[in-house]
């Protein structure tokens, strides 16, 4: 019987003219590659500077997220009689309706924030945090501000980062597996949340007075965004924008030095506590991972 010859039989591929084996890795080798092998030197050392709170991220984040409507709750109660004639003046709102709009947006954001930290009931929470989002915009007439809008995306990235997170936690507290419909649905809203992440920096990249420094740390941003959505070397990307948010926030935001009657003090504070919610969702992202859509979990499949 004649015998089948492979490649091998040929003595192409198995070994080199020297009796080794050829190495393969320089064929194979691409700019991806070497990007790849780059980033995992930097999260194996991120990981070990990480390891101490490692346990904590997911609370961290979570608190983070869900930090701005805690704010802007305290905010309406403080500033309750100028939310009012705000509401009635500005926006024409009829007076026992802009009591009854500012009741309900408090006990929301106090009732399902603390869902969301304590890990109870996280779709209802972020469905009706989602929920005190759109009302806002609406209410405030900020819908069609486009800083505002884009923001509040990211946020909304935030909260679908909650879901996908109490969707893994609920998978890996189960021994059965999980259903085709729920893993699609995790799969899903993963790619969702990672994709409105991105959209605060978009905004950032887009307003204020382009100088040297802002402009690299714009195409820095922008390269990590671009990673973050396709979910290639999604911890390094991740982690790199909540450096940058967290300096910019900083620098910027730094309402504690503003004087107490200062007109951009509350805008200011606003701002600042916004990042920490997309900050916290980026932390999410960093603990939970990019999902199944993503180059990170399709280079281990192949």
């Amino acid at each position: 019987m004649a015998q089948m010859r492979g490649p091998g039989s040929y003595g192409i591929g198995t070994s080199s003219p020297f009796g080794g084996p050829v190495n393969d890795d320089t064929a194979e080798s691409s700019p991806l590659d070497a990007i790849r092998k780059q980033t995992s030197k930097i999260e194996d050392v991120l990981d070990s500077f990480s390891e101490p709170v490692k346990p904590y991220l997911p609370a961290i984040g979570r608190f983070l997220i869900v930090v701005t409507f805690i704010e802007d709750a305290l905010r309406i109660i403080t500033q309750w009689n100028d939310q009012l004639l705000y509401l009635h003046d500005y926006r024409h709102i009829p007076n026992g309706v802009t009591h009854l709009f500012l009741l309900v947006n408090v006990l929301a954001m106090a009732s399902c924030s603390t869902l969301v930290i304590i890990r109870k009931y996280s779709e209802y929470a972020v469905g009706g945090l989602i929920g005190v989002v759109i009302t806002q915009a609406l209410g405030y007439g900020l819908i069609f501000d486009l800083n505002f809008f884009l923001r509040n995306l990211s946020v909304m990235g935030g909260l679908l980062m909650v879901l996908s997170d109490s969707w893994v936690r609920k998978t890996k507290a189960f021994a059965g597996l999980p259903t085709l419909e729920e893993k699609d649905r995790k799969m899903y809203f993963q790619l969702a949340g990672r994709v409105l992440l991105i959209f605060l920096f978009i905004g950032f990249v887009f307003s204020g007075e382009w100088t040297i420094w802002r402009i690299i740390v714009s195409l820095i941003g922008l390269v990590a965004c671009v990673m973050v959505v396709v979910g290639f070397k999604t911890k390094f990307s991740s982690t790199l924008l909540v450096v940058i948010l967290s300096i910019f926030n900083l620098l910027v935001n730094n309402f504690w030095t503003l004087h107490e009657h200062h007109p951009h003090k509350d805008f200011a504070k606003y701002d600042f506590f916004q990042i920490l919610s997309i900050v916290g969702g980026l932390l999410l992202l960093t603990n939970t991972g990019p999902g199944q859509f993503s180059i990170d979990e399709k280079k281990k499949v192949y």
